[in-house]
């Protein structure tokens, strides 16, 4: 089983490489994002616990969203592996996520970033937002903002999994082939 953490900032490719990876390696890509859309959509105990947070603007604490992953790892069995996307964001819980996959007699075998330089995020996101949809992506301070954050909160778990041997720097830039090659590169390496 390889389980694996993408990580990137905004506009790095995240999603379009999860979509190549899961593929070739048979692997399920849980993003956290879908996943409390899909707690929250169909009513669920722990989706009604987490709305219930968001809808006053907090932060859903770690318990709940860890409890979904764990639903998520047991409702695939048959997986080869996981790509976690968007979790974790903070040591606590890169912890957390550590002993989750402890108790399910398994491990994060890396954290793998796409590197992307400031400036090609910005072009990608602002070419983003013309059909996006989404005013995140159509607003130059608050896509630099955005980066600004995914700086700060990655640079903690880059030094917690580099401390592991577990951290790979991935070249973000290129043809998505080539990106993707990269990443392939490092999974045949760990797995």
């Amino acid at each position: 089983m390889t389980n694996i953490i993408l990580f990137g900032p905004p506009g790095a490719g995240k999603g379009t490489q999860a979509a190549f990876l899961k593929d070739k390696y048979n692997l399920v890509h849980i993003s956290t994002g879908d996943v409390f859309r899909f707690n929250i959509k169909n009513k669920t105990e722990l989706g009604t616990l987490a709305k219930g947070y968001i809808d006053q603007g907090q932060l859903v604490p770690d318990e709940i969203t860890i409890d979904m992953l764990s639903n998520e790892l047991d409702n695939n069995p048959d997986a080869n592996g996981f790509i976690f996307d968007g979790f974790p964001r903070t040591e606590a819980q890169a912890e957390a996520l550590g002993h989750l996959m402890d108790d399910k007699d398994s491990q994060i075998d890396a954290m793998v970033a796409l590197e992307v330089d400031d400036e090609v995020l910005v072009k990608r996101l602002l070419e983003r937002g013309k059909t996006s949809g989404r005013a995140d992506d159509a607003d130059e301070s608050i896509i630099r903002n955005r980066i600004k954050v995914y700086y700060g909160e990655t640079a903690i778990l880059k030094n917690y999994y580099q401390k592991q041997d577990k951290y790979y720097g991935v070249d973000g830039e290129g043809s998505i082939e080539e990106i993707t090659e990269r990443l392939s590169k490092v999974i045949d390496k760990i797995s």
